[in-house]
């Protein structure tokens, strides 16, 4: 028996835009806030769109509390997943990618940090043709409305600067959780994604210079929220952050790809 099953679907028929894929992990207390302000958006939009909720191993009410916010606007559908054990964030993103109809690809994260307005910033630089469309809090006119604690600041940005050396890749910001993906590139990068955590961003991105995709990165209005699922304030869980990422190029050490995918597809 497969580890995961659907619990709840409703698909259109019409052309689909974009599919928004929402991770979470015992969000039943957010998830609501997090879907009404999402439907809400995209019912406005004259694009079709669909909406993937991922149960990432919940042990609280998210998949019951999500399905029951299904929406019956004209323009958004919705899909609910739900598998077990937990699995990590990464997991969730890679299954709910590749369930995604639309011609663009995005995840988003569960505690709507940041707004869902921010996706035409994201859809523009595709058009503009990027392969990849990658939210960050750190360029000219990003806003940080709610800061991280000091400590929790000054770690990420030491984070992204020896990540960047190590992956020799040059970004801002790679953890922001709203990202957009061409389809077909989506697809091409996560089928080989390793890394089931949350230091998978950085994962996908190494793959994308590999393969030579456009990436774009875009301004967005991010607010921290309290009790967030991903912390790594302690020792312990920094050192967890730094040991994956210096998994990446091992374990793909083994399959390398070919440099001149991007172009083709």
């Amino acid at each position: 028996m497969k580890p995961e099953k659907e619990i709840f679907s409703f698909r259109r028929e019409t052309p689909m835009e974009l599919s928004v894929i929402i991770p979470a992990y015992n969000e039943e207390d957010r998830i609501v806030r997090t879907l009404k302000n999402t439907f809400s958006y995209l019912n406005r939009q004259k694009y079709q769109s669909e909406v993937i909720v991922v149960s990432d191993g919940s042990t609280d009410n998210t998949k019951d509390v999500a399905e029951r916010m299904f929406d019956s606007g004209k323009t958004v559908s919705i899909k609910v997943f739900e598998y077990h054990p937990n699995r990590g964030k990464g997991y969730a993103v890679r299954f709910g990618i590749m369930k995604g109809c639309g011609s663009l690809l995005m995840f988003m994260d569960a505690d709507y940090s940041v707004p869902m307005a921010d996706v035409e910033k994201g859809r523009k630089l595709i058009a503009d043709e990027y392969d990849i469309a990658i939210g960050s809090r750190s360029i000219v006119n990003s806003r940080v409305i709610r800061h991280q604690n000091f400590l929790r600041e000054i770690s990420a940005k030491l984070y992204t600067f020896i990540q960047n050396r190590y992956l020799g890749i040059r970004y801002k910001d790679t953890q922001c959780g709203f990202k957009l993906f061409k389809n077909k590139v989506a697809t091409a990068l996560f089928e080989k994604q390793k890394l089931d955590s949350v230091i998978f961003d950085p994962e996908i991105l190494w793959l994308a210079k590999q393969q030579q995709f456009k990436v774009g990165e875009f301004p967005v209005w991010w607010s921290h929220v309290e009790n967030s699922r991903i912390q790594y304030d302690s020792l312990k869980k920094s050192l967890f952050v730094f040991q994956e990422l210096f998994r990446i190029k091992r374990l793909h050490k083994t399959n390398p790809y070919p440099q001149s995918i991007g172009p083709d597809i």
